[in-house]
């Protein structure tokens, strides 16, 4: 059915056709839109930002482009329809008719992987809530916002699914996903890399390329889930979520543009001198964000990810175009491990190995990114290649958590390890100076001097579109 337009809670699942879901969706949205006033975009919720809105489900024209405040976003409950007669395509129950309501044992594992998805969306708004300060064009600030309202949608999604189908632990669960903050000492959010602070234009760029490019691997994952709603509801959420990594893929390509054409304006000098950031700079941030994501998939070896696929609740990317039985009782799959200081290979339960198997479709995604990037320099004439550094590198979960291996995948001793550390990740020295960049540019066709501008802009509209009326002047 199509949007209804003039509900309280915009949706296409008939929420008036059930008053206690109804009510309590109408009772937690108070609280969201509270949530979003104080963690969501700082100093300009009142002015008017030109977003897309979710007007259909439909692959074409699903969007509607219009100037909008904040707080007014129609954030709502989108799900893909149903179609009849799907049947659960992976694990024990593979063959039997999807679910429409929560099998009960598989109970606590289902709520926990929506809670978990859930709490990523209103974790990246408020790493997010002062990036706009700093936004380096008008285009820059009001693709972050629409990146910040859509993760804000996706937070709707996933507490739908919870109002709607765990009852009390559900809402309960709701409320929390409002009271932790990132970052917070006391009430962090769920996973690691959602923690971390997003304070300046090239970490939040690296962080929607890669921590979103996570999320849309986690999400494929659960839109084959034998749960119909969850499915659907994913499906329709990653429809949103390609723009988000567009906004990092092609906004780290914009920086190393404009860092190549001021080593051609002056070879001999400093990028830096210049007003820019130096490709190894950009590495260091790349090596960062890279490997915070890839510990998002978890262990290399993992029970929980074998039960939710023997369950039918969460499959592998792209699941039914892979060539194999969907079952994985009997295969095994071969896994990197470090023993006595040195890398080894297992064999292991292709089961227990699905965060593995996840997480080398992913890599093999970023590294397409990589090579446009480095098609940029090459372009340019510049003798230099970015590279994704080893996924045992920098990692905090899994076999190699706390590791002293290098992005080459050398293995160190910790005393080495922490001598280099400079040389692979950023120093304090690399973020004061990234951070000395961040003047913000709120003028229409203006744009910071350290990043190119883009090839085209948003929905039709030229560079110089007012993307963000705002309200009063921002200096």
């Amino acid at each position: 059915m199509a949007f209804i337009s003039d509900e309280k809670i915009p949706n296409n699942v008939n929420l008036a056709d059930d008053r206690r879901l109804q009510r309590a969706l109408e009772k937690w949205q108070p609280g969201f839109i509270d949530w979003w006033k104080e963690m969501g975009p700082e100093g300009f919720q009142t002015d008017d930002v030109y977003l897309r809105t979710a007007i259909s489900v439909e692959s074409g024209g699903w969007a509607h482009f219009d100037h909008v405040k904040m707080p007014d976003y129609r954030w709502g409950i989108f799900l893909e329809p149903k179609q009849e007669g799907s049947l659960i395509n992976f694990g024990d129950h593979k063959g039997k008719p999807v679910w429409d309501e929560v099998p009960g044992e598989y109970r606590n594992l289902l709520r926990r992987l929506i809670v978990t998805q859930g709490d990523t969306e209103p974790a990246s708004v408020e790493q997010q809530r002062l990036l706009g300060q700093t936004a380096p064009s008008l285009y820059d600030l009001r693709n972050l916002f629409q990146v910040n309202v859509e993760e804000g949608r996706h937070l709707w999604a996933m507490v739908y699914l919870l109002h709607s189908y765990f009852g009390r632990d559900g809402r309960e669960e709701a409320e929390e996903m409002l009271m932790r903050r990132s970052g917070d000492h006391d009430r962090p959010r769920i996973l690691g890399a959602f923690n971390e602070p997003t304070s300046h234009w090239l970490s939040f760029y690296m962080f929607t390329m890669f921590t979103d490019r996570d999320g849309k691997y986690q999400l494929a994952s659960l839109a084959e889930s034998g749960f119909d709603p969850l499915a659907r509801t994913c499906r329709f959420m990653l429809t949103e979520e390609a723009h988000h990594m567009f906004v990092g893929e092609t906004g780290i390509e914009r920086v190393v543009q404009r860092t190549c054409e001021l080593m051609k304006q002056d070879p001999n000098e400093d990028v830096r001198d210049a007003g820019g950031v130096d490709l190894k700079t950009v590495q260091k941030y790349l090596n960062l964000w890279y490997t915070l994501s890839l510990d998002l998939f978890g262990g290399e070896v993992s029970s929980n990810a074998a039960d939710a696929f023997a369950s039918g609740l969460k499959g592998r990317y792209k699941e039914t175009k892979r060539d194999d039985d969907h079952v994985l009782l009997d295969r095994e799959v071969e896994v990197t491990v470090l023993e006595d200081g040195k890398l080894v290979t297992k064999a292991v339960p292709a089961r227990n190995a699905l965060n593995e198997t996840l997480r080398t479709d992913y890599v093999a995604d970023c590294q397409r990114a990589v090579d446009r990037w480095n098609k940029t320099i090459a372009n340019e004439g510049i003798d230099f290649e970015l590279e994704l550094p080893s996924r045992r590198f920098h990692r905090a979960i899994g076999a190699f958590a706390g590791a002293p291996v290098t992005p080459d995948d050398e293995v160190l001793s910790p005393v080495d390890f922490a001598a280099r550390r400079g040389e692979f990740l950023p120093t304090e020295a690399d973020e004061t100076y990234i951070k000395s960049l961040m003047q913000p540019v709120h003028e229409r066709g203006k744009i910071a001097p350290w990043i190119a501008p883009p090839r085209r802009g948003i929905n039709g509209q030229p560079f110089d579109f007012e993307y963000v009326r705002f309200s009063e002047h921002k200096e």
